[in-house]
């Protein structure tokens, strides 16, 4: 029994017994005022019922607003409760052994900090860091996005973290993507997580702009196997950008 059903239920009891008692002793106002209480709760609570839309928001507005920065800053409220959303569906399909949630705002300049790790057990960022786009993505932004093998293009959409291994571009960590036609041609696509020289800000104050991958979000080499020990093995990795096409046909996000 929810908490309005136990209100209804006590609210008959309580007229029930004070039918009976009627015919024996006057019924006094202490019992009209019990039974308008009764009404007043039972009306708060219909009120206060959410869709699960609304309970959702609610969530993640308070996760968002009780987010512990350390040192380092937070995405952007909205980018967060969408890869909150995904996060939590990808759970729900047991996607998840690793809870750490890793956000990607491609919206943001490659200038500037724009990934960040999020341990969901703690609800700490733990990490912030530039990333590169693809060299077909755009230049100081990006801008377009492809899953077409050798695109040169970042794919956008929820992805889980894979294994690591010893590659051209050293320590690295493979990705699957989750989202068909979106980024499911990740792994054949060898889109990975890795350091690179290019990836660098002090290369991006120089020229304006971060380098670029193949589609591969690189980091900073300094930051790279930190990065890949916090989210290995099973962790949800969002990548996002306003481009609404994206937007209106994600599994995740509808």
């Amino acid at each position: 029994m929810n908490y309005k059903q136990w209100i209804v239920a006590s609210a008959a009891l309580v007229l029930v017994g004070a039918g009976i008692a009627k015919n024996s002793i006057q019924f006094d106002s202490s019992s009209i005022q019990l039974d308008a209480d009764i009404t007043e709760k039972t009306e708060t609570v219909e009120k206060t019922e959410l869709t699960a839309e609304e309970s959702f928001a609610l969530k993640a507005n308070t996760l968002f607003h009780t987010l512990d920065l350390k040192a380092f800053n937070a995405p952007s409220e909205k980018v967060f409760t969408m890869a909150l959303k995904g996060y939590f569906k990808m759970q729900e399909e047991g996607l998840i052994k690793n809870n750490k949630l890793t956000i990607v705002d491609f919206s943001v300049s490659s200038t500037q900090k724009r990934l960040w790790v999020i341990d969901m057990e703690k609800n700490t960022v733990l990490l912030e860091s530039v990333v590169a786009h693809g060299k077909r993505t755009g230049d100081e932004f990006a801008t377009a996005f492809s899953n077409r093998i050798n695109s040169h293009m970042s794919s956008l959409g929820f992805y889980k973290t894979g294994e690591t291994y010893q590659g051209s571009n050293g320590f690295s960590m493979r990705l699957d993507g989750l989202e068909k036609g979106i980024n499911d041609n990740a792994r054949t696509r060898a889109i990975v997580v890795h350091g690179a020289d290019y990836a660098s800000p002090a290369l991006a104050l120089k020229q304006g702009r971060l380098g670029r991958s193949y589609g591969c979000p690189a980091v900073p080499n300094e930051v790279n196997k930190e990065l890949i020990e916090l989210i290995k093995e099973e962790s949800c990795l969002f990548i996002y950008s306003t481009q609404q096409d994206y937007l209106k046909q994600s599994k995740y996000l509808i």
